[in-house]
């Protein structure tokens, strides 16, 4: 953004000195009206070329912005489903060796890296219930219910890191995300 102020500001002092120059010329050729109606077609050059190099600076920008948002989206989503990938495992295999605590250990840092702070509550919350299952190394049927709901809620605070701002049903989504989690495990 410096760059783009400093480019700018150069532009426009060579555009205020470009015009004295030509307004210079214009005044100076009133005898001859072709020469004036020349030194015109350059100044009105002169403005399209400014007018156009200031949108394409701005536009690439915009374009630069919007190429790393989506970057750090799909950045963010693959690490999510990392993260529900290797949960799904753990529940599937029943047990929490050594091994997938040093694998969540990794996650734990990938997450603090990019999570909104509402995901890195909430995350805080699930490696609480996920190191009370990890004591006995096995994951029993209520430990596995306890997990799954405490993951719910940290899917519908990943849902909310992911999606657009708009939504305002927060408490709504949660709750459902845990009810359909309790029918399963009924």
């Amino acid at each position: 953004m410096k760059n783009s102020a400093k480019y700018l500001l150069i532009s426009f002092i060579t555009f205020i000195g470009g015009y004295i120059f030509l307004r210079y010329a214009y005044n100076s050729t009133n005898d001859i009206p072709f020469v004036q109606e020349v030194v015109l077609v350059v100044l009105g050059t002169i403005v399209t070329i400014a007018i156009t190099s200031a949108l394409l600076n701005k536009q690439s920008e915009v374009e630069l912005e919007k190429e790393q948002r989506v970057k750090v989206f799909d950045f963010k989503a693959e690490l999510y489903f990392d993260l529900i990938e290797f949960i799904e495992k753990l529940l599937k295999k029943g047990e929490i060796s050594e091994k997938d605590m040093t694998t969540l250990e990794f996650l734990t840092h990938k997450i603090s890296v990019i999570a909104s702070p509402t995901v890195l509550k909430s995350y805080n919350s699930f490696l609480h219930v996920v190191k009370n299952t990890g004591q006995d190394k096995r994951i029993n049927t209520f430990e596995s219910d306890e997990l799954s709901e405490e993951l719910a809620v940290l899917c519908s605070e990943i849902r909310y890191d992911l999606m657009p701002k708009g939504e305002q049903h927060v408490d709504e989504v949660k709750k459902t995300i845990l009810g359909n989690i309790r029918k399963i495990n009924e």
